[in-house]
C-alpha cells in the first residue's frame, strides 16, 4: 500500500447521484433517449453545402439602406 494512498472518499455529490441512479436505473437511458431526440441528428451534406453556397454576404452595416 501507498503511503500516499487517502481513504476512499465520496463527495456528497457523488453520493446524491449514485443514490439517484440505483432508485432510478432507467435514468441514463431516458437520458440518452431524450438527446437522440433533440441532438443526434443525421447531417444530409449536400443539402447543407447548397444552403451554405446560397447565403448571400452580409453588408458592413447592415440598416443603411442603398439611394442609388
Amino acid at each position: 500500500m501507498s503511503i500516499f494512498r487517502r481513504p476512499d472518499y465520496q463527495s456528497d455529490a457523488t453520493q446524491f447521484i449514485d443514490q439517484l441512479k440505483s432508485q432510478h436505473p432507467d435514468m441514463e437511458a431516458r437520458q440518452r433517449a431524450g438527446r437522440a431526440l433533440l441532438w443526434d441528428k443525421a447531417v444530409d451534406r449536400s443539402a447543407w453545402s447548397q444552403y451554405r453556397s446560397a447565403q448571400v454576404p452580409q453588408k458592413p452595416y447592415v440598416y443603411q439602406t442603398d439611394n442609388s
